[in-house]
């Protein structure tokens, strides 16, 4: 049970074919803006059997799926451990904010180790994602009107900042409202979402538009000046990481 959310995922952990790393849960639920109608997004890593990888079949390291369970809509996408740490060093925001999620609903000592060395897999560049992310939503919002896309356009460039400013990782978007650098709306706005999942954003569009391309820059300069590396340095730690949790 995941005391936070009141949703209990003991069922969704042990059904899983092979056995989790971790699961969390991501989505609108960890950037702190759900909906009453939102769904649940589960995110993880298992561990395939050694068979599965060393024969001449393609193994499936990608699981997926969606259904609704008590009425709520899951949404479960968990990786193989060997391409969660590959993505984890690719500056992929993703699975980084995964793996850090305090949404806990599964965890072990791998998980544990995973999380203690991630710090070793944020770089500078890890801007890149929270741009491109940020992008992607703003034209979204641009298209729809929803709140939704805008809020998540937000939510991006603020983690991002706080990022690669050396500040830590932080998903959710009440706290980050509280930066200087965010604008005054933002809680009337996540109030708003919460309402309703695709809720109109009634704002100002050209007030909205200025906020954005601020939060931008701040992000080009914070990526300029980050006291972060420009390349990960736990290759060699999550290489053994990875062999002593794959063969025992």
């Amino acid at each position: 049970m995941i005391a936070d959310l009141g949703i209990d995922l003991t069922a969704v952990v042990t059904e899983q074919p092979d056995p989790l790393v971790f699961a969390t849960v991501s989505g609108a639920h960890l950037y702190g803006f759900p909906s009453r109608d939102s769904d649940v997004d589960v995110r993880g890593a298992h561990l395939l059997p050694v068979d599965a990888l060393v024969g001449l079949r393609e193994p499936d390291e990608t699981r997926s799926r969606m259904w609704v369970r008590d009425g709520v809509e899951m949404d479960l996408v968990t990786h193989d451990l060997r391409k969660f740490v590959r993505l984890l060093l690719r500056r992929n925001g993703y699975v980084l904010e995964q793996l850090l999620s305090p949404l806990v609903a599964h965890t072990t000592p791998a998980h544990a180790e995973l999380v203690a060395l991630a710090p070793a897999t944020v770089t500078s560049h890890h801007a890149h994602h929270y741009r491109g992310f940020a992008r992607t939503q703003w034209r979204l919002f641009e298209k729809t009107g929803e709140l939704k896309p805008l809020l998540y356009t937000f939510r991006a460039l603020l983690t991002g900042i706080r990022l690669v400013r050396g500040g830590g990782l932080s998903a959710h978007l009440p706290t980050l409202a509280d930066d200087t650098a965010a604008p005054d709306y933002l809680p009337d706005l996540i109030a708003a979402k919460a309402e309703r999942e695709h809720a109109t954003a009634d704002v100002p569009h050209g007030r909205v538009r200025d906020d954005i391309e601020r939060l931008h820059t701040a992000l080009d300069r914070a990526q300029d000046t980050s006291p972060l590396p420009s390349a990960a340095t736990g290759h060699d730690a999550l290489h053994d990481l990875l062999i002593r949790t794959r063969l025992t």
